[in-house]
């Protein structure tokens, strides 16, 4: 590092920061960056923005962040949808895990199997059987390609060894309306999106995707318990910078983001909205890098045996 860049550092931060967001203001990835951020900017003491770059299952959004300059006050907050990148493009402007230094995994956000109400089956080994029995007549939304509900729907069916015919929505919002609407039968999605339509009883939960409880849904138990060993699908939250950002800066911003997730205010709005933050022994570098890479392996297994063709 040269003596400019370090001077740099040690004065970090001396003006606002921007945290890229690769999707549409008001989606859950949005709404935990701005939770984090506000809190973050209390320990910081500078103002963090958020820059909402949606495009292409948030691609647009990291292209963006990986060209930006590499001083700290351009971040990346983005979800597991980082880690898929590459199976689902042909030729992407980034290397997902090469152009970004890592700051720490932050948060899981659990997904739940749904389905409408109209559906006969009430418990999950249910669902399986009448999927497996009326394979050719239900159809499964996904809130697009490259979406934590796409990812989940294509586990889901790998698991159940069922192939759906999927019905592909731009966004959450109007699946999850044709859902309750019953024009279409199943979904996977967030419970952010899902939790308060479970409880309120218009649309049936049948597991979560996590293996422990969702505090949020305590009637709908995850899926390992439910009847599918193994099956995971959380949509998980990581914070970068642009390659090159200097360490002491790094060092400072994840000093920030781990006193935002000890944060009273910060985790009862996260628990409002079903996420679970990652142990603090995992808000690191060195985890987030190992999950990545571990992400993008598994995920490119499950889009290979989906045979979905990159873009």
């Amino acid at each position: 590092m040269s003596w400019a860049a370090l001077a740099s550092a040690q004065d970090y931060p001396s003006r606002p920061i921007t945290i890229v967001v690769p999707w549409a203001a008001g989606g859950p990835t949005d709404v935990v960056t701005r939770i984090l951020g506000q809190a973050m900017s209390t320990d910081l003491k500078q103002p963090v923005v958020v820059e909402n770059l949606g495009g292409a299952s948030g691609t647009v959004g990291a292209a963006r962040a990986a060209r930006a300059t590499p001083d700290g006050y351009t971040l990346f907050l983005h979800n597991i949808s980082h880690a898929t990148a590459p199976s689902l493009y042909k030729s992407l402007p980034y290397d997902p895990v090469e152009d970004f230094e890592p700051i720490g995994l932050i948060l899981d956000v659990p997904q739940a199997v749904v389905s409408k109400n109209a559906l006969p089956a009430k418990t999950l080994p249910e669902l399986v059987a009448y999927l497996k029995a009326n394979r050719d007549k239900v159809n499964l939304a996904q809130a697009g390609r490259g979406s934590g509900s796409h990812l989940c729907a294509l586990l889901f069916m790998s698991a159940i060894d069922t192939k759906l015919t999927e019905v592909a929505y731009k966004g959450t919002g109007p699946a999850i309306t044709d859902l309750m609407g019953g024009q279409v039968d199943v979904m996977c999605d967030q419970v952010s999106n899902t939790g308060n339509q479970i409880k309120a009883g218009t649309i049936r939960g049948y597991c979560t995707t996590i293996k422990s409880q969702v505090a949020s849904l305590p009637d709908v138990r995850p899926c390992t318990e439910a009847g599918l060993p193994g099956f995971d699908a959380s949509v998980w939250h990581g914070l970068y910078a642009p390659k090159g950002t200097p360490k002491p800066v790094l060092d400072r911003v994840n000093v920030a983001l781990r006193a935002a997730l000890r944060d009273g205010t910060v985790k009862a709005r996260l628990a409002e909205l079903g996420a679970v933050p990652v142990a603090e022994t995992d808000v690191t570098p060195s985890a987030l890098r190992s999950h990545l890479k571990a992400q993008v392996e598994k995920w490119a297994t499950v889009i290979r045996a989906a045979k979905l063709q990159p873009e």
